[in-house]
């Protein structure tokens, strides 16, 4: 039977049969609450204020971007029914349960910087309405409802995302039509090459792609308790509609938002473009903020038990969250920006772990329960495919801040933008296929 409705007793352990529940179309609901998000809408207004792309250039490129983002989700999802473990739980079945340890290490990582940075966004976009509130006491208030909703689990995580889902969808449905009627006539809808160059395009793809793929590490916390019985394919598909189609939305109107408003603030040009709206288009950025980060928390204390961690789950909620908590207080000024790009460069490690991932689950078969719950302590093939990989794609790498020689070396290639994070997967696909045997079960 399901567990009693809004408190999970569950860590990193198997999900027994009897105990699952659910249906795939309630990861739809899930990923698109997650991704009407402050981090969306950034991506949205930097993709015209900082790469200089038109909104009518960006909405080509941003659909690409989410597309190939969502598929990496989605076929991540998809692997929860049937194995029954969390995403990283999972992944010892490809390298091993002490090689799955830096995997682990950087996802807990991954998981309490975006958790920061969405609470340091929160706090500002509320401080745009009251300017008055004090930062600290705000922040404090965030991260402590976000770290309950991450303590009560799975199933109230999935009822907090459902309601989440109608409220901003209706929220940012409003904000995208004050938008839409702000810049009626002052934004060409027609797309044109006038200005366009393959780096700026580049760049926009590698972004979109990155955030919404960064996602691949966390999807089967979510899908674990459907039956095993549910279709793989619509786990893939509604999870890569739901987070496709809310990350797409909110970067078209941050994007327009960012057209119409050069030179003013993230959250000061939305706030005065929307007029009476713009409370309400204020409050959709925080709740969105608040939807993301619950999954966030919840994830990066699964992150901490695969670690090996001896502590209860709720254990390590409350200790993920005084960490997020400490970081935003720490870095309340001049923060943002820099640690951004240092999370978009922490998004490198994901791409070639999820091409051994998938190959080892999708096209060679190899990965199941039995596997995971039983791993080998190193698994020397999967760790040498990926580390070539992620050799192999340094040179396609452009990183927020200049490392030197080789990083970046043959970026030119495509008009200096980093499309590393293709390169990485790619190699690593091949590469664990081949050091497998093409196929034999090692």
């Amino acid at each position: 039977m399901p567990e009693r409705p809004g408190f999970e007793k569950a860590g990193i352990e198997h999900i027994p049969e009897e105990r699952r529940h659910g249906s795939a179309g309630s990861l739809f609901t899930l990923w698109f609450a997650a991704n009407l998000t402050v981090a969306d809408y950034v991506v949205g207004v930097i993709t015209v204020q900082d790469f200089h792309l038109t909104f009518a250039q960006a909405v080509p490129v941003l659909l690409l971007g989410n597309v190939l983002g969502g598929l990496a989700l989605g076929l991540s999802a998809a692997m929860g029914p049937k194995l029954g473990f969390p995403q990283m739980m999972s992944s010892r079945g490809s390298f091993g349960r002490k090689g799955n340890y830096v995997f682990g290490g950087l996802n807990w990582l991954s998981t309490v910087g975006w958790f920061t940075v969405n609470t340091i966004l929160g706090v500002y976009a509320l401080q745009v309405v009251w300017p008055w509130a004090n930062y600290y006491a705000v922040a404090v208030v965030l991260v402590s409802l976000q770290a309950l909703v991450a303590i009560y689990g799975h199933d109230f995580i999935h009822l907090f995302e459902k309601v989440m889902a109608v409220v901003l969808g209706v929220m940012f449905l409003g904000v995208f039509v004050a938008a839409l009627d702000a810049g009626r006539g002052l934004v060409p809808l027609a797309p044109t090459l006038a200005g366009l160059s393959l780096g700026s395009v580049g760049v926009v793809l590698a972004t979109s792609f990155s955030y919404l793929m960064s996602w691949s590490p966390y999807a089967s916390d979510y899908s674990r308790y459907l039956p095993s019985s549910v279709s793989g394919r619509r786990v893939a598909l509604f999870a890569l509609i739901g987070g496709g189609a809310a990350s797409f939305a909110v970067e078209l109107i941050g994007a327009l938002v960012g057209e119409l408003t050069p030179g003013m603030g993230l959250f000061q040009g939305l706030y005065g473009l929307t007029g009476t709206f713009g409370p309400f288009a204020i409050a959709a950025i925080l709740l969105g903020a608040a939807a993301a980060n619950s999954l966030n928390i919840y994830t990066n204390s699964l992150s901490a038990l695969v670690l090996d961690v001896r502590a209860k789950r709720w254990v390590t909620v409350i200790a993920g969250g005084a960490v997020g908590l400490a970081l935003a207080v720490l870095g309340a000024a001049n923060f943002v920006a820099n640690f951004e790009s240092f999370l978009l460069v922490l998004d490198y490690w994901i791409t070639p772990w999820l091409g051994v991932v998938l190959v080892d689950y999708f096209v060679l078969r190899r990965t199941t329960a039995e596997r995971v719950a039983n791993p080998l302590g190193w698994d020397l093939r999967a760790l040498a495919a990926y580390a070539v990989a992620m050799l192999v794609s340094v040179p396609f790498m452009v990183p927020a801040f200049p490392l030197g020689f080789p990083f970046g070396a043959l970026a030119y290639l495509f008009g200096g933008a980093d499309f590393s994070y293709f390169v990485s997967f790619a190699a690593a696909f091949l590469l664990a296929y081949a050091f497998r045997g093409a196929g034999r079960n090692h």
